[in-house]
């Protein structure tokens, strides 16, 4: 399935959906607007939360929803359910299932209780149905699988010149189509929102933290994205995508707050890992082993990166981006397994900034944690106090 979907997420299948993200950042930036207080004080990880649900409601299921005013909408209830991990025993349960997927799946251990699953794929197959029966065509991740299925739009070639440091390269295989089920629909929607729901909202989290800690660098974007509005006052595909320090500040974001703190890959190919210390030995790593990589440790090492507690935009610049090493910078992940959505999380990313910024400065307020206080788990880097800032109308 990872070839059929894959196509979806190519830069001229973004441009289908940046129209919806922009509709939802849009609603999202208003909802603060028409509050009366010069300043908004704001808790954004419920805030970005609700804002990245209702855009994969939008763009994934096709489905309008606004979970800023209905705060109790059952796409968002249902969500919450789905990416609620703080139990101990379902994240003991989520790690056995990841080391032993065999005994698991013997045992019949599911990580998602049957009534999320149930309400996500009826919502896909009855989606599907009505769109069929009315010949119904959406530019959404939705239509595009039910286009794919049929041998449409699955064309590779993008047009569109990729400047995001981050975006991963995609690698397709050619795959037939026709055999893709509605569950197989439903499932891919299901795994989009599970993988879009939690993490991208973290990510914004901490790229509005870090801009309202370091005024300098908000300044200077607030700058570029003002200089860079169309006449027609709303941005395109192109306006987000061509600005330079935007893509700076997100990448850097990434680099110091990774969506995941480590990623897993199987080993194809007999390697050994040599010692480079006299009390060292040598690592064997065997042909099916599995191995995890510790992204966050690499973005913050030293070695790699001077200063890496510094939030620095300027370590992405044009010039700089070629001293970075090679697989020093992994927020997607890389190869063949990598994430195959980075673009649509940095497009997201990026529109919600466009339209917070040319409304509101981000600033600090009382309540706000300098520095962060991360809690010491192998799970989570959240601040146990969530992300308390405060929006300030701009004259």
């Amino acid at each position: 399935m990872r070839c059929t979907l894959s196509p979806s997420f190519t830069s001229s299948k973004m441009r289908i959906m940046f129209n919806l993200i922009c509709q939802n950042a849009n609603v999202f930036t208003q909802y603060f607007s028409k509050k009366e207080d010069e300043i908004i004080e704001v808790e954004f990880k419920d805030a970005f939360t609700r804002f990245t649900n209702d855009v994969i409601a939008n763009t994934a299921f096709g489905i309008e929803v606004d979970s800023l005013q209905d705060r109790e909408n059952q796409f968002f209830l249902m969500g919450k359910g789905v990416n609620d991990f703080s139990s101990f025993w379902k994240k003991m349960k989520m790690l056995f299932i990841q080391i032993c997927p065999k005994l698991s799946a013997l045992l019949g251990l599911t990580i998602f209780e049957k009534d999320l699953t149930h309400f996500f794929k009826n919502l896909v197959k009855d989606t599907i149905k009505l769109r069929e029966e009315n010949n119904i065509r959406r530019s959404d991740m939705l239509g595009l699988l039910m286009e794919a299925r049929k041998g449409r739009g699955h064309e590779h070639t993008d047009d569109i010149k990729e400047n995001s440091f981050a975006a991963v390269k995609e690698h397709f295989e050619m795959q037939n189509t026709n055999s893709i089920s509605d569950t197989d629909i439903a499932s891919q929607a299901f795994i989009f929102f599970l993988a879009g729901y939690e993490s991208i909202a973290r990510s914004m989290c901490f790229l509005v933290y870090e801009l309202a800690i370091n005024s300098d660098v908000q300044n200077r974007l607030y700058e570029e994205i003002t200089e860079n509005i169309p006449t027609t006052g709303e941005p395109t595909y192109e306006t987000i995508l061509n600005m330079t320090y935007l893509d700076m500040v997100v990448t850097e974001n990434l680099r110091k707050w990774p969506v995941a703190m480590a990623t897993d890959r199987i080993v194809t190919k007999p390697y050994t890992i040599q010692p480079e210390l006299p009390e060292e030995h040598a690592v064997e790593l065997n042909v099916g082993l599995q191995i995890f990589i510790p992204i966050y440790g690499i973005h913050r090492d030293p070695t790699y990166y001077e200063n890496p507690e510094k939030f620095d935009p300027e370590r992405f610049s044009p010039e700089n981006r070629k001293n970075i090493d090679p697989y020093t910078y992994l927020p997607f992940g890389i190869g063949p397994r990598n994430c195959i959505a980075s673009r649509f999380a940095l497009l997201e990313m990026k529109c919600v900034l466009y339209y917070l910024l040319l409304s509101f400065e981000i600033i600090p307020v009382e309540k706000t944690e300098i520095p962060l206080q991360i809690p010491k788990s192998i799970f989570d880097i959240m601040p146990k106090n969530g992300f308390p800032l405060g929006l300030k109308r701009r004259s």
